[in-house]
């Protein structure tokens, strides 16, 4: 590709409640992300020089911009191949940010910069999280497959369904759900940089689905799993299916089946 341009896709600045069980983490925490149009061709990291976001009262963290994100480092860039794109995201132990506006600036290698901002507003956080509280138990326990509701024995491996209650169904409160699938038997087996399948509402909704993932309480994983092995998902439940309007992310606990 002669000259690829670094073009940002969308971005996000907002609150996370981070439930993944036995996690040495906080459960109150902040992230960033910013996602990039393809470079076909080109490692879209050779051609930044630096990211970092600011916000208000002096705010500034700067994204590790040549590290891989894991599980461990929260830090640094993921590849999606389906769309052939890169992001960065950073998950930041340090609780709730403050009302305010947050910009992520990218300057490029070639001198050229990049920006974009949102606007953080935690009224809305605050509703999903306290309706989320309120309901953990019951949400928790509804979801399957699960540990506590495999799969039955003679179920197939393709079009495996995943389901569960949502805070329309607890709380009468609208929000959006995102899911993500990998094996692992684990939270900390769960690589984000392997998913085998993933409920994609922001590109679904870019692609004219103005609704996508709104009140979604279940899930068909399209792909064809492996016999006799361990998988798990988790469900994400956020406040827009636009990465800029998020102002809260809470990851729910991940679920865990086996194949039969």
């Amino acid at each position: 590709m002669d000259n690829p341009k670094v073009q940002i896709y969308g971005i996000m600045a907002c609150n996370v409640y981070w439930d993944f069980e036995k996690s040495p983490r906080g459960k109150f925490q902040h992230k960033f992300l910013i996602s990039f149009y393809p470079t076909p061709g080109v490692f879209t990291p050779d051609l930044i020089e630096t990211i970092i976001a600011y916000g208000p009262d002096d705010y500034k963290v700067q994204f590790s911009k040549d590290q891989k994100f894991d599980n461990q480092n929260k830090d640094g860039w993921i590849y999606d191949p389906t769309y052939d794109n890169y992001w960065y995201m950073i998950n930041l132990d340090a609780g709730f940010m403050k009302e305010g506006e947050y910009t992520i600036e990218v300057t490029c290698k070639n001198g050229e910069v990049v920006k974009r901002s949102r606007y953080q507003d935690n009224g809305p956080s605050d509703a999903i999280l306290n309706a989320y509280l309120k309901n953990q138990y019951e949400l928790y326990t509804s979801f399957e497959p699960s540990r506590l509701k495999p799969l039955a024995n003679n179920s197939p491996l393709k079009d495996i369904k995943c389901k569960w209650k949502t805070l329309k169904d607890v709380a009468d409160l609208d929000a959006y759900y995102v899911t993500r699938v990998a094996e692992a038997s684990t939270s900390l087996e769960f690589d984000t940089q392997k998913l085998v399948w993933w409920d994609n509402i922001y590109v679904q909704k870019m692609r004219g689905d103005a609704q996508a993932g709104i009140n979604r309480s279940e899930i068909v994983i399209t792909n064809e799993l492996k016999p006799n092995t361990s998988y798990g998902y988790f469900v994400e439940i956020t406040d827009g299916n636009v990465q800029d309007a998020a102002n809260i992310c809470i990851f729910q606990p991940h679920q865990f089946f086996v194949t039969p």
